[in-house]
């Protein structure tokens, strides 16, 4: 049911998407939509939840591939930027995830996944002497809400190409000042 659920949601977005086709893409009962998510909305955080946990793994394999942990940061921005620029991650997570489920729910569910991941990445970071020292929770939540918010102006720009281009500049040399000296 995700899977049919993810499909549909990505080709048109939430609202245009009948809970009805969605079973019937699945091959299941209305019944089991109910039984196992609620209604369409709990289905719809569930393709969220999953879009978000690939999301992560794929932002954390970049951070292993670079060479160091100050280039595994822009491997990780440019990873989650990549990522953002997928038709099913543009239309789910950040044009109707806000939406269907509020902007509360989206942060908490966004800092679910991803903040863990970046209080990680900068708590190392700290302890090696790379960045600055500096409260890393509050530091990570800045961060996360920082790289979310360029890829909302990215989604939502009428020149994604060059608004992904100026967001990762800002974006890479903001965290570059972090860097200690």
């Amino acid at each position: 049911m995700v899977a049919a659920a993810r499909e549909l949601f990505a080709e048109r977005g939430y609202q245009a998407v009948a809970a009805d086709e969605i079973v019937r893409a699945a091959g299941v009962t209305r019944g089991a939509l109910y039984h196992h998510y609620g209604d369409k909305q709990g289905l719809f955080r569930a393709v969220f939840e999953q879009l978000e946990l690939e999301v992560t793994a794929e932002v954390e394999a970049a951070t292993k591939d670079a060479p160091d942990l100050a280039t595994g940061l822009l491997f990780a921005l440019k990873a989650f930027l990549d990522a953002c620029e997928r038709a099913d991650i543009r239309q789910i997570s950040l044009i109707d995830a806000p939406a269907v489920l509020g902007w509360t729910t989206w942060r908490e569910i966004e800092a679910e996944h991803g903040l863990g991941l970046v209080i990680g990445v900068l708590r190392q970071a700290v302890e090696q002497g790379l960045v600055k020292p500096l409260p890393v929770d509050v530091l990570a939540q800045l961060v996360l809400s920082a790289v979310n918010e360029a890829a909302l102006m990215i989604t939502h720009a009428d020149n994604p190409a060059q608004a992904r281009s100026d967001a990762e500049q800002v974006l890479a040399t903001w965290l570059i000042g972090l860097l200690a000296e």
